[in-house]
């Protein structure tokens, strides 16, 4: 009877502590569910890597007046400038991954610099989740008015024929890639002349000190309207609402050359599940709002809100392009 007694006295004992155990196991994801169902509870941060008034900036402060309207929380935007928005990833990389930290992050401190910063201290899919691209835009070749070339096949045939003055203008490694990336497609030599500005990349294509440019749409359209310069092609398959006759470089021949520049919401890489899917779905309404989509339009991009699965595929995509860019042009970039 006694030895009955201590067995059963063992076995409850083992089952309450095995029944502790599970309970200790199961707390976290009882905690993260209570946390995802709460969500939000207090206003998001989102930062924004560049100064008040650039693009990106007003992309964040326009969806996330929105995103505030549907998660019915205040959404703040500040803004943490420096190193081409790259302090600000490194910041968010570092904050809680609970859904109250949010980042407005563009291609070229995301999926560009993945691709030419060796040493660069996060990576755009897996230090952060992708959760929706808010809008994206072609590049648009520039060449003097003076230059004979009317086509990018043309350029690229004169250019053949005159190497000693195949040049291009370029500020940035989006404008650098894009430049080489048709170079490797077309056979066309020429040399980076780097300018400290986008005015001063176009002035020079102006004054043709340089043969080409393939630079941003604010810049370059009023240039291109005014006859200052010639637009031969916008990167990618489709052509700009913007400057409606100047043909895609898919049209002119050079399918591959198909190179946007974006903006979107990032999530640091641990956040539950639950809270990113309210997110994605709140930033998909956001963006897909009509107003918010109308004014993006009015800005010359083209609206995102599709899905974070999408997002993750195109900066992958995005990565592996530049990666391949960057080795077959032996290229070296600084930060």
């Amino acid at each position: 009877m006694i030895g009955f007694t201590c067995r059963s006295l063992a076995a409850a004992v083992g089952a309450i502590a095995l029944g502790a155990i599970v309970l200790a196991a199961a707390q976290p994801a009882w905690a993260q569910a209570d946390a995802a169902a709460s969500y939000p509870s207090k206003p998001i941060r989102v930062i924004v890597g560049f100064a008040a008034g650039g693009g990106n900036d007003i992309f964040a402060r326009l969806v996330g007046q929105k995103l505030s309207d549907i998660l019915k929380q205040p959404v703040v935007i500040e803004n943490k400038p420096g190193a081409g928005g790259r302090i600000s990833a490194e910041y968010v990389a570092g904050q809680p991954a609970d859904g109250y930290t949010l980042m407005v992050g563009a291609s070229g401190m995301m999926s560009i610099a993945a691709a030419t910063l060796p040493k660069l201290s996060y990576h755009p899919t897996k230090t952060f989740v992708p959760l929706a691209m808010i809008a994206n835009f072609p590049l648009i070749m520039v060449v003097p008015v003076s230059n004979p070339a009317k086509s990018v096949k043309e350029l690229v045939d004169w250019a053949k024929a005159h190497p000693d003055k195949a040049n291009y203008a370029t500020t940035s490694p989006a404008f650098t890639i894009t430049s080489e990336l048709l170079k490797l497609k077309s056979g066309m030599p020429g040399v980076a002349i780097t300018y400290k500005s986008s005015n001063e990349m176009l002035l020079s294509v102006m004054g043709e000190q340089t043969l080409l440019a393939i630079a941003d749409g604010p810049p370059t359209v009023p240039m291109v309207q005014g006859g200052k310069v010639r637009a031969l092609a916008v990167t990618g398959a489709v052509r700009s609402s913007e400057l409606p006759d100047v043909p895609s470089m898919a049209e002119a021949g050079y399918p591959d050359v198909d190179v946007y520049l974006w903006s979107g919401f990032f999530a640091p890489a641990g956040t539950a599940p639950a809270i990113l899917a309210k997110l994605e779905d709140a930033l998909r309404k956001a963006i897909q709002d009509p107003d918010v989509s109308g004014k993006l339009k009015a800005m010359a991009v083209n609206p995102g809100g599709g899905s974070s699965a999408d997002f993750r595929r195109m900066i992958d995509a995005d990565i592996e392009k530049f990666v391949a860019v960057v080795k077959a042009a032996n290229l070296s970039f600084s930060d």
